[in-house]
């Protein structure tokens, strides 16, 4: 096949119809053959796809086809709000052979720190906080149902309030939240950069002439009357977006508001959620430079009280730094959290979140300052994973009764379900023998599986 017809093929990856992304996997699949992943390959197990925002566009069969084609050992979908894209990436998964996990991320509120900023710049309160290892999306019509169902509708909320606001001071670029943005979306669900893309691109008609263009952007965007400036910027469009998002969403931008504590569901809530979808609550780690990330222990003794039992970093942003004092302090920060979390047995989920260009395709775990982590991260991977066979098949998730009975030591339940990971990938095959078989002949036969490994 000629590289043109590849990429149309692989381009049907991303269509926003189920059935042509399906069809494409399969053809892809079938055309390339299989492609063994490496022992020792990347992982990424924090990747957004397009429902809720992906920089390439990416479908979950997009992201699963090309870390099967890089031969990455295991992969993690992480969308905002959703899981709309479950069900698509663990099936896609299984058709190339590739470890798969399924997480949710969101926003909460901690009240016991509505005074401090903890992981969300600007916004005391407000913590990123996610779950880990999603088996299946919850029943329809269950309580739980019905929570991701309100998790959904309170970032749409957020969303017209957001355009709202910016439309009402910018009405030369004002955009319809129902023709401009939910389009850019399969399911509907845009985010915060949806929304900038969609204002970026009403200036692009609205000032057809670059140099108008450039003289509406130049005030808002602090450039003042250097137009000539903004113009340079204007060329490159991911950087335009990243500015324009400071200047119209961000904290001090037009369309900002404070979040009060009922902008978000409380901690404990989604905690709970989590757990009853029979996931894995994740603390999420920013760098440790502000607020209650500067105490990680004080952090982690809070939110591992109130269910928290995993922790999410992005390497990327933990070891860089313009400055040799900014590098210092957040590779030193790095190493603190990670010794906790090590220290409590929290299995680590890392990845790079795929959400703006630039970011790596996955985390260098054999570069200077990432290998002396590899090891832990490679097992958080395989226990993120473990967890998400186990729970689908053996109806034994890590936080679960039974796991809990069987491993009373948390090294021990950490240990196996790590092992249950680092099995060959779940195949299509397989699974049909899994589910077959029932829980607990399941659990037998991955116990044995296990056991051969060794």
């Amino acid at each position: 096949m000629t590289k043109q017809k590849w990429e149309r093929l692989e381009a049907k990856l991303d269509d926003f119809d189920s059935a042509v992304r399906r069809d494409a996997l399969a053809a892809c699949a079938a055309m390339r053959g299989e492609i063994v992943p490496p022992a020792d390959g990347a992982i990424n197990m924090h990747c957004h796809s397009f429902f809720s925002y992906n920089a390439e566009g990416w479908s979950p069969s997009r992201i699963v086809w090309e870390a099967h084609k890089a031969g990455w050992y295991a992969a993690g979908l992480c969308d905002f709000d959703v899981l709309d894209g479950l069900e698509e990436f663990l099936d896609a998964a299984r058709v190339v052979g590739l470890r798969a996990a399924v997480h949710l991320e969101t926003r909460a509120y901690v009240s016991e720190w509505s005074d401090l900023e903890i992981n969300s710049p600007g916004e005391p309160g407000v913590a990123y906080i996610m779950g880990g290892g999603f088996p299946a999306r919850p029943k329809p019509g269950t309580a739980a149902d019905e929570q991701l169902a309100a998790f959904r509708e309170g970032a749409q909320t957020r969303n017209e309030g957001l355009i709202g606001r910016i439309n009402e001071r910018l009405p030369e670029i004002a955009v319809n939240f129902n023709r401009e943005v939910k389009p850019l979306t399969p399911a509907g669900v845009a985010t915060e950069r949806h929304i900038i893309a969609a204002y970026v691109t009403r200036a692009e008609r609205r000032f057809a002439d670059v140099e108008q263009r450039a003289a509406f952007w130049a005030p808002l965007l602090g450039f003042g009357e250097d137009v000539a400036a903004c113009r340079a910027l204007l060329e490159d469009r991911t950087a335009l977006e990243e500015r324009v998002r400071g200047a119209l969403a961000k904290r001090g931008g037009i369309g900002y508001v404070q979040p009060t504590p009922e902008s978000f569901p409380p901690l404990e809530r989604f905690i709970n959620w989590v757990r009853e979808c029979n996931a894995i609550p994740l603390i999420t780690w920013l760098d440790g430079t502000r607020g209650a990330e500067k105490d990680c222990a004080a952090m982690m003794d809070l939110l591992t009280s109130k269910g928290c039992a995993g922790l999410n970093i992005i390497p990327d942003r933990n070891w860089k730094d313009k400055t040799d004092a900014g590098r210092e302090l957040k590779r030193a920060k790095l190493e603190e959290v990670i010794t906790e979390a090590a220290r409590r047995n929290l299995p680590i989920n890392i990845g790079t979140e795929m959400n703006r260009k630039g970011l790596p395709f996955a985390d260098d775990l054999n570069g200077p300052v990432l290998g002396r982590y590899r090891e832990l991260f490679m097992k958080g991977a395989r226990i993120m994973v473990g967890h998400t066979i186990l729970a689908t098949y053996a109806d034994m998730p890590y936080l679960g009764p039974r796991a809990e009975a069987i491993f009373a030591d948390p090294a021990d339940r950490n240990n196996f379900f790590a092992a249950v990971g680092a099995l060959p990938p779940i195949t299509h095959e397989l699974a049909d023998q899994l589910l077959d078989a029932g829980p607990e002949r399941a659990l037998g036969l991955l116990g044995g599986l296990v056991h051969k490994q060794k």
